[in-house]
């Protein structure tokens, strides 16, 4: 018996621990590139490297334990009953009682794992997950400054650098812009040929040490003063941005220990109660979740004869994705306040082990067949076949005896698709399509219980999640599309190897580059769909659910064009402030502009005026009340007030202060073309732009790349089995994933060209695929 028992839990833990793993990682995909890019540009040390991955897991796990513990026993217990394993176990007077018994010992070991974790070390990861990324964002701040950009973010300081260069333990800016906004009216201005920057890390400075520079004064209420003091050396402090526009936020849920939490829960607010409430239930209620699917996941995975691992699969996404259903629900309700928090939260778990309570009694008593409801399927899916088949075999009887006119050739080779092409893309597609829905439901399912803290915070309608959830839905298909592809071919040729068929396959002169030709050319399809799908559907559903997230996190909303933005570059060589913009008058309030010497940012003039309007009958910017100066480094060469005036060197048109604020991903690749030509004339930053830019190529491309490296690996492990293949895909894409978002990171902070950036991960592996699909035997 303790063979049986250790051979059992040895099928069930080697499926558990493997689907867990691809769990947390289709999870820590999104989180890979932002560490990876906080770590380029930061420089951080191995140790907060390894600090930062090894804090993200954690959270994934509390969802990602029992989905593995799901997957093991399903995908375990249909294995031995489609190999009638159970059925020899049964014969020898082993009842489902031994079955449960057995798994039981893996299920509560899981649950107290997943407890602990939920518990003690998610709370805690997350809280120092934050704390350690606002350490390395301080220690980087030097680093992170890139050339040619405003930034505005600094408290009463906007900064603009030409060039950044890297010293020994210090950063080096060249021709430096600093404007010291607490008088908005009359910024005070201080420019400099370099700056040495130091870090200050326990006072949250950076200290700038100017060299060659001037500061420039002006009193807005008098105009004809004006002061100018220049300086061989100097130094500046000025304050590290915490990451938080607003003041200090309260740590979230999450990040509370669970004694805190349960001392948040006792506020005299019913609201802010109930909210605390639910995190403290959720803590214990999904690694309970466990027990529960297991006690569901025994007699299903006992009575799956016909179905084997495919069935397990299946089910695992069908009660993953009820459970959670039912949990939203349940929390949904528990949020209104039309059930205690206890009863909402708990309510999947309570009718899950009421369902494995009733499955469990009858599972030696009535004979079910899980897997036959796909073979019932299949039946149906042949009858409406049949009248379509008889008249394709009428057309392939007239091909037959045109083909018998021609001169004899080898016949299987003149064909396509051949009966073997259908064979293999069936297997194939039926596998990608599982595998695809699977890690779209995972991450679904993450997604909304991250932001769970947020939709009780904003009492957020059920119906505005879900149309979150389904605007979110194709980024995430875009995402895990390429992954998909891979699993799907390890598992598909990986069984072909394991069940001798790409042997026959060979015996009958058909060699593996042609077997592998249907899957190839399918994946290629994925990657031209895939690019098509982003150019023309993708922006649009991503600007929905970012204004969406928006509003579930209660932030305002957001608009494309930015009038408020208050410091530009202009096309010649000047710097334009304003305190307000109209873009519908097109109207300027409190402008001036700052003219500089030529290679460098030495002020040569600088023109003020209380109101700008621009005449279309001019085709100029008209200037009202104002005045301009004229200076040579420390002395004012001329100075005049005006009540009109017009300026030739201040020619831009309206639409060059209009621009638009979007993000990458929710522009096409000729929007973001147009976007980043469109920005690069106003000095602001399009490197991480560019990346993104070649990006929209380069990723699509990953699907076919993923192919062609997935097929050597799954002829060489397809002896020992599918499980392995899923092993192998895991091991590929991780390697794969590191280093798109390593070169990613480096083309961010423009180490990297950006067409390197974007293609390299691809050509690498590509490289490395080609190379092994030569060496297969064929």
């Amino acid at each position: 018996m303790r063979i049986l028992t250790r051979y059992i839990l040895k099928e069930v833990l080697q499926h558990a621990a493997l689907g867990a793993a691809l769990f947390t990682f289709v999870i820590f995909m999104r989180d890979v590139g932002r560490i990876l890019e906080l770590i380029v540009r930061n420089s951080a040390p191995l140790p907060s490297v390894a600090e930062l991955f090894f804090l993200t897991l954690p959270t994934a796990l509390t969802i990602t334990v029992p989905m593995g513990v799901l997957v093991g026993i399903l995908i375990g217990l249909s294995r031995l009953a489609a190999d009638s394993e159970v059925t020899a176990m049964r014969s020898t007077g082993m009842g489902a009682t031994t079955f449960v018994g057995t798994v039981a010992i893996f299920a509560v070991s899981a649950w107290m794992l997943a407890l602990a974790n939920s518990v003690w070390i998610a709370p805690k990861s997350a809280a120092e997950l934050v704390r350690l990324q606002n350490s390395l964002r301080s220690s980087g701040a030097s680093f992170a400054i890139q050339p040619r950009v405003f930034y505005e973010n600094f408290k009463d300081t906007v900064l603009y650098v030409q060039d950044v260069k890297a010293g020994a333990g210090a950063a080096v800016w060249e021709n430096v812009f600093l404007a010291d906004i607490r008088n908005p009216s009359a910024p005070k201005i201080t420019v400099a040929e370099r700056a040495v920057v130091i870090n200050e890390e326990e006072e949250g400075k950076l200290r700038l040490h100017l060299v060659n520079g001037a500061q420039h004064e002006t009193l807005p209420n008098s105009p004809d003063q004006y002061n100018i003091t220049t300086f061989a050396e100097s130094d500046i402090p000025i304050q590290i941005p915490s990451g938080d526009t607003g003041p200090v936020r309260d740590p979230r849920p999450a990040e509370l220990s669970t004694a805190e939490l349960l001392r948040k829960a006792e506020s005299p607010d019913p609201a802010t109660a109930r909210w605390y409430l639910i995190e403290f239930h959720r803590r214990l209620a999904l690694p309970t979740a466990c027990l529960v699917l297991a006690m569901i996941g025994i007699p299903l995975g006992l009575s799956s004869k016909k179905g084997g691992k495919s069935t397990g699969f299946v089910l695992t996404i069908g009660l993953v994705l009820l459970y959670y259903v039912i949990s939203l629900t349940g929390v949904g309700m528990a949020r209104q306040g039309k059930v205690s928090a206890a009863m909402g939260v708990w309510m999947a778990n309570a009718l899950f082990a009421l369902a494995g309570l009733w499955l469990l009694y009858r599972v030696d008593r009535t004979f079910f067949e899980v897997g036959s409801v796909k073979h019932a399927w299949l039946a149906v899916k042949e009858r409406f076949q049949r009248h379509r088949a008889r008249k394709v075999e009428q057309r392939s009887e007239a091909a037959v005896e045109r083909l018998a006119e021609r001169p004899s050739a080898d016949m299987s080779q003149m064909r396509f698709p051949l009966i073997l092409d259908t064979y293999i893309l069936r297997d194939f597609l039926s596998y990608l399509a599982l595998i695809l829905t699977t890690f779209v439901t995972l991450m679904m399912i993450f997604t909304f219980f991250e932001l769970l803290g947020d939709i009780i915070r904003n009492r957020v309608p059920l119906i505005t999640v879900g149309q979150y959830l389904l605007n979110f839905m194709p980024s995430v298909i875009y995402l895990m599309a390429p992954l998909s592809v891979l699993v799907a071919v390890l598992v598909t040729f990986g069984l072909l190897q394991r069940t001798n068929e790409l042997t026959a396959l060979k015996a009958t002169g058909i060699s593996v580059y042609r077997a592998v030709i249907p899957v190839l050319v399918v994946a290629a399809m994925v990657s031209v769909g895939l690019f098509f799908f982003e150019q023309f559907y993708l922006p649009s559903a991503n600007t929905r659910q970012e204004a969406i997230r928006n509003s579930i996190k209660g932030k305002p909303a957001q608009t494309f064009l930015r009038p408020d933005r208050k410091w530009i570059f202009a096309q010649q060589n000047a710097i334009y402030y304003y305190e307000h913009f109209d873009p519908d008058r097109n109207e300027f309030l409190n402008f001036t502009a700052f003219q500089f010497e030529p290679n460098s940012m030495h002020i040569s003039g600088r023109t003020y005026a209380r109101r700008v309007h621009w005449e279309p009958g001019l085709d100029k910017w008209v200037f009202e009340n104002g005045w301009k100066r004229e200076i040579q480094r420390d002395v004012v060469l001329d100075f005049r007030n005006y009540d009109v005036a017009t300026f030739a060197n201040v020619n831009e048109q309206p639409n060059y202060f209009k621009k638009e604020v979007r993000q990458s991903q929710e522009m096409n690749y000729t929007e973001l073309s147009a976007y980043i030509n469109d920005l690069q004339q106003s000095g602001f930053d399009v490197v991480r732009l560019k990346v993104q830019l070649h990006k929209k190529f380069a990723f699509p491309m990953i699907a076919f790349v993923m192919a062609v490296l997935a097929v050597p690996f799954s002829i060489s492990a397809g002896r020992r089995g599918a499980l392995t293949g899923v092993g192998v895909a895991l091991g590929l894409f991780v390697a794969y994933w590191l280093a798109s978002g390593l070169f990613e990171a480096l083309g961010n902070v423009n180490q990297l060209p950006a067409p390197l950036a974007a293609w390299a991960p691809d050509l690498l592996f590509g490289l490395a695929g080609g190379y092994l699909i030569f060496r297969v035997q064929t």
